[in-house]
């Protein structure tokens, strides 16, 4: 059997629908504003959570029930209707016209699966199950939870801003790997916990400048 191959999506400007207003939907939209899309909502009703955002202009939407024709331009689709027939028609015309797309509780409807995520900061953690027991997914999220912390988000942050140093201190990509293979993370994670990031940027910053650039190579 095939598995699902995970990816990361950029959805940055990219217009989504979302087909449905209840509270399933209202989680779909959220999401997808978090990776900054511009999301359509088509329901015949909404949330209070969305009708504010629709009030605000942070979403788009349509009081109506949704049909084919709302796919044209879409770059990705999440049907959470809470009418079977209409989910169904929505998933089999956005797999016919090619599109990203998934409907709530229908993995034969699906080209994707949306996973259970922990977020720290640029750090996330994923969990899918490609669709076959999302509550297994929310449980092991529940546990990853209680393991990776804020720290690594603030982690993750640090190192991003230390790569241009590193690369134009060792261009060479084998000498780069090396340096930070060979960072000790855990004493940089407590002293991020602790709340004292000048001292672990500090320990990072020695352990770099502690490592030797390539030996030249022979003729």
């Amino acid at each position: 059997m095939a598995h699902g191959y995970p990816v990361t999506l950029q959805l940055a400007d990219k217009p989504c629908l979302v087909v449905g207003g209840g509270s399933v939907a209202t989680r779909k939209v959220a999401s997808l504003r978090e990776a900054g899309a511009r999301v359509k909502v088509i329901a015949p009703a909404l949330t209070e959570e969305l009708q504010r955002l629709a009030a605000q202009g942070a979403i788009q939407w349509e009081q109506r029930p949704a049909s084919a024709s709302d796919l044209a331009g879409v770059f990705l689709v999440v049907s959470a209707a809470d009418d079977a027939a209409t989910n169904e028609l929505i998933g089999q015309a956005a797999l016919a016209a090619g599109l990203l797309v998934n409907v709530v509780d229908q993995p034969e409807l699906c080209n994707f699966y949306v996973p259970a995520t922990v977020r720290r900061g640029p750090v996330s953690v994923a969990v899918s199950t490609d669709g076959a027991s999302p509550l297994l997914a929310r449980r092991l999220r529940e546990r990853l939870e209680e393991v990776v912390g804020p720290e690594y988000g603030e982690l993750a942050e640090l190192l991003g801003r230390l790569r241009k140093d590193m690369q134009a201190r060792l261009p060479e990509v084998a000498a780069r790997m090396e340096a930070w293979a060979t960072l000790e993370v855990e004493p940089v994670l407590e002293k991020l916990r602790e709340g004292k990031g000048a001292e672990a940027e500090e320990m990072v910053r020695g352990h770099l400048a502690d490592s030797p650039p390539p030996a030249p190579q022979g003729c």
